[in-house]
C-alpha cells in the first residue's frame, strides 16, 4: 500500500454540492482555514459543482458570504481570503445526466496534472450516477479519490448497493466515507490517552472495568430536517457511525501502529465481535423515545409530531439508549451503555469509563463515602479528560469524615491555549495528503450496518410506538431503569462538575 504524504500536496477539490448546507457549513470553512494554516499547496483548486447556474464570481461572493457567517471575525482575515477566492471556481452539473458533465471536464482538463478530489456532499442516492458519469467522462483517474458523506445508505443493503456502485470505478483505497466524530480533537486523543500512557492500558479490561457509557446529546431538534429525519431516525443517524465508532476506539485491542489499516483491523474486530440481539433482546435491552412538547435551556420547544412537515403517526425514534456487549476475552460481561437523542437538557458528547469498586475498604465507616474510579472523556463541549479519584480533605477530624471525590482535570481549553482543528478541517486535510486511517473501511461500514439492523428489525415487530419524553429531559424513564436495574446510573455531571 503507498504510503501518504506528511506535507499538502497539490489537489484539484471538486464538491458535489457545492451550494449545500453541508459545503457552506462546514466543508468550505474548513478549507479556508487550510488556506489559513497554508495547509493547501500550489496550485490547489476548489471547484463547487451543483445544478445552479452561478458565474464564478457569483460563487465566490456565496462562499465569502458563508465565511463570514461560519468563521469568527477573529479568524477571517483580507490576505487569506484573497488568496483562497482565487483557488474558487463553480461549474453547473446534473449528477444524474451523463451530458452536463461535459463542462466539469473541460474545467478539470486545465488542470489534469493535479489529483482530483471528488467529495460527494448529496444525498446518497445520487452517488452511484455520480460515480457513474464521473467514469463515462473519463474523469476518474488512478490518482482520484472520492469522499462520501454518511448517512451510506438506509440498512446493509442498500449500503452494500453503494459500496459496490462506487467499487465499480474506485478501488478501495481510493475511498474514503467520511464520520467527522473521527476527525475531533478529543476522539484523536482517546488513542493517545489508552495507547501512550502506562497508567490505563492494564486496568482497560474487564478486570478493572465495571461498565462503560456513551453519550452523544443535543438540545436542538429535527431543524426544518423532518423528511430526511424521519427516514432515518436517531438508530440509523446516530448509533450506526458515530456511537458506534466511538465505541470501538474505546474498546479495540492496541494495534500494531498507526498506518492505517492497523487501526481499522482492530476496529473491525470490535464490530464483528458486538454480540448479536433476536427479538426478545432487543426488546429487553434497547430503548426508543420520541420527543413531546417542553422547554430547552428554558425556551419553549415543540414535540416532534408538531414539527414543520410533521407526520402526526410517525414512529421514528429521536432517542435510543441501548446496552451492548462485547464477546472477547477483555470486554466479556461488561456492558456498554449507549444512548442519544434530540431535545435533551444539554448538548454533549463524552464517553464515561467506570470502575470496579475496591475489593477491600480499610478505612472504617467510609462505605457510604468512598467511590468507585470514574474516567470522564469529554468530546464536546468543553473538551477534556477528567479521572474522578478518592482525596482527604486537610484537616484533623475522624479519617472517614474526610474523605472525598475530587477531578484530576485536563481542560483543552485551559491547557492548550491555542484553537482547535475542526474535524472537517483535520479530515480534509488528510484526504488531501492520502491517509485514510480515520475514515470508515468498506468492511467496517457493513459489520455496523449488520448489527443496527438486527435491532432494528426486533423494533419493528413491536407493536408499540416509542416512549415519549419531554423535551428538555434525558429521555424517556425506560432509559433510566434500563442501567438502574443492574444498579448502575447515568453520568450526568450531577456531582462531578463541569470540564474546565
Amino acid at each position: 500500500m503507498a504510503p501518504y504524504s506528511s506535507e499538502p500536496t497539490p489537489i484539484h477539490m471538486i464538491v458535489f454540492g457545492g451550494n449545500g448546507d453541508l459545503a457552506l457549513r462546514k466543508l468550505l470553512p474548513a478549507l479556508f482555514y487550510l488556506e489559513k494554516e497554508h495547509r493547501l499547496a500550489e496550485p490547489s483548486q476548489i471547484l463547487g459543482a451543483s445544478r445552479h447556474h452561478f458565474s464564478q464570481d457569483e460563487y465566490i461572493q456565496l462562499v465569502h458570504g458563508s465565511l463570514q457567517s461560519y468563521v469568527p471575525a477573529c479568524d477571517f482575515d483580507q490576505e487569506t481570503w484573497e488568496r483562497f477566492a482565487r483557488r474558487l471556481n463553480h461549474v453547473s452539473v446534473d449528477g444524474t445526466d451523463p451530458s452536463s458533465f461535459t463542462s466539469l471536464k473541460a474545467v478539470l482538463d486545465e488542470r489534469a496534472d493535479l489529483p482530483r478530489i471528488f467529495y460527494f456532499s448529496t444525498p446518497p442516492s445520487l452517488f452511484a450516477p455520480l460515480a457513474d458519469n464521473l467514469h463515462r467522462n473519463g474523469l476518474v483517474e488512478t490518482t482520484s479519490r472520492v469522499v462520501l458523506e454518511k448517512p451510506l445508505g438506509h440498512d446493509q443493503a442498500t449500503s452494500r448497493a453503494i459500496n459496490e456502485s462506487i467499487a465499480r470505478f474506485f478501488s478501495e483505497e481510493q475511498t474514503y466515507r467520511i464520520d467527522h466524530y473521527l476527525g475531533k480533537e478529543t476522539v484523536q486523543n482517546l488513542l493517545v490517552l489508552r495507547f501512550a500512557n502506562a497508567l490505563f492500558e492494564p486496568l482497560w479490561n474487564r478486570s478493572y472495568v465495571d461498565h462503560v457509557q456513551i453519550t452523544v446529546a443535543e438540545t436542538i431538534g429535527v431543524e426544518g430536517r423532518w423528511g430526511y429525519y424521519d427516514h432515518a431516525g436517531a438508530m440509523r443517524d446516530m448509533v450506526q457511525n458515530h456511537l458506534l465508532q466511538l465505541l470501538c476506539l474505546v474498546a479495540m485491542e492496541p494495534p500494531a501502529g498507526m498506518d492505517q489499516d492497523a487501526v481499522r483491523n482492530e476496529k473491525v474486530k470490535v464490530l464483528t465481535a458486538l454480540r448479536p440481539m433476536d427479538r426478545d433482546q432487543v426488546l429487553a435491552n434497547t430503548v426508543r423515545g420520541q420527543y413531546r412538547d417542553g422547554a430547552v435551556n428554558g425556551v419553549l420547544a415543540p414535540g416532534y409530531h408538531q414539527e414543520e412537515g410533521a407526520n402526526k403517526k410517525s414512529r421514528t425514534e429521536t432517542f435510543v439508549a441501548l446496552r451492548a456487549m462485547i464477546d472477547n476475552w477483555r470486554w466479556a460481561d461488561v456492558p456498554f451503555f449507549l444512548r442519544t437523542g434530540k431535545r435533551l437538557p444539554k448538548r454533549l458528547s463524552e464517553i464515561v469509563v467506570q470502575f470496579r469498586a475496591l475489593p477491600h475498604l480499610i478505612f472504617p465507616d467510609a462505605e457510604q463515602v468512598v467511590k468507585a474510579n470514574r474516567l470522564v472523556i469529554r468530546i464536546q463541549p468543553d473538551e477534556g479528560v477528567k479521572l474522578m479519584m478518592m482525596n482527604k480533605t486537610p484537616g484533623p477530624g475522624p479519617m472517614a469524615a474526610k474523605l472525598t471525590q475530587v477531578p484530576l482535570n485536563l481542560s483543552f481549553a485551559d491547557t492548550f491555549r491555542s484553537r482547535h482543528q475542526d474535524a472537517y478541517e483535520r479530515l480534509l486535510f488528510d484526504v488531501t495528503r492520502g491517509n485514510p486511517t480515520l475514515f470508515m473501511r468498506r468492511d467496517e461500514v457493513d459489520a455496523a450496518w449488520q448489527w443496527v439492523d438486527a435491532i432494528i428489525d426486533g423494533w419493528q415487530s413491536d407493536t408499540n410506538p416509542p416512549k415519549g419524553y419531554a423535551a428538555g429531559t434525558w429521555g424517556p424513564s425506560a432509559s433510566v431503569a434500563l442501567i438502574e436495574r443492574e444498579d448502575r446510573h447515568w453520568h450526568e455531571d450531577l456531582d462531578d462538575g463541569e470540564i474546565g
